[in-house]
């Protein structure tokens, strides 16, 4: 008897892979660490009630996770981009100003109103350099999207270590290991290089410190 194998295009460390890249999309880090911030976190959002805390995920929702979506999709449906997964350099371009647009705004928006604390604002700058350094490093090579999501959260981790109000040991190792998993899952079944992947960790850390620095 003859048994059947597995298609080569299929196999469990690919689907693991992919499954790792939609749970840490880049799109879905500004809720993590938000949700760190509002509800790990001891002090930043102490004094908030949780309608306010809710508030708050409403407002990065939007922001971070429904516009840059609904916008990518209707790109997608008018032709601007060739696939909503923005595999090519040409794709990115317009998804990133627009999504930079968002970020201004969602920065500018937690920067002007005193009751937040100034992580949260420099948290967004950092997130908005990240997107306009990822723009223009697109003219020259396809930075990885997903480990500059997870660069800037590495990142943001240290800025707030550097604080010493928080035991950060765990949380810093949890989002180093998931680092790891995301640069492994974006080498098993993206087309990224080493220098495409290990750029997007740099860039994402660097704008954080960068906006710690200029707000904190």
């Amino acid at each position: 008897m003859q048994t059947k194998s597995i298609p080569e295009s299929f196999s469990i460390s690919k689907a693991v892979a992919y499954l790792i890249s939609y749970i840490l999309h880049p799109v879905f880090v500004p809720l993590y660490v938000t949700a760190f911030l509002l509800y790990i976190h001891p002090s930043y959002f102490s004094g908030f009630s949780d309608p306010a805390k809710r508030q708050v995920m409403l407002i990065i929702f939007l922001n971070a996770v429904f516009f840059p979506l609904i916008t990518t999709l209707l790109l997608k449906a008018v032709g601007f981009i060739d696939s909503v997964f923005l595999h090519t350099r040409k794709d990115r371009i317009i998804p990133y100003i627009i999504c930079g647009i968002f970020f201004f705004w969602t920065y500018t928006v937690f920067r002007q109103q005193e009751l937040y604390p100034a992580i949260l604002s420099s948290f967004w700058l950092g997130v908005f350099l990240a997107s306009s350094a990822a723009l223009i490093i697109n003219i020259y090579f396809k930075i990885s999207m997903h480990t500059l999501g997870m660069g800037g959260w590495l990142g943001l981790f240290i800025v707030i270590a550097q604080a010493k109000d928080m035991l950060m040991s765990w949380p810093l190792a949890c989002v180093i290991f998931l680092c790891g998993l995301v640069a492994t899952a974006r080498f098993i079944i993206s087309d990224h290089s080493d220098k495409e992947i290990y750029s997007g960790f740099i860039v994402g850390l660097l704008t954080q410190l960068v906006a710690a620095f200029i707000i904190l």
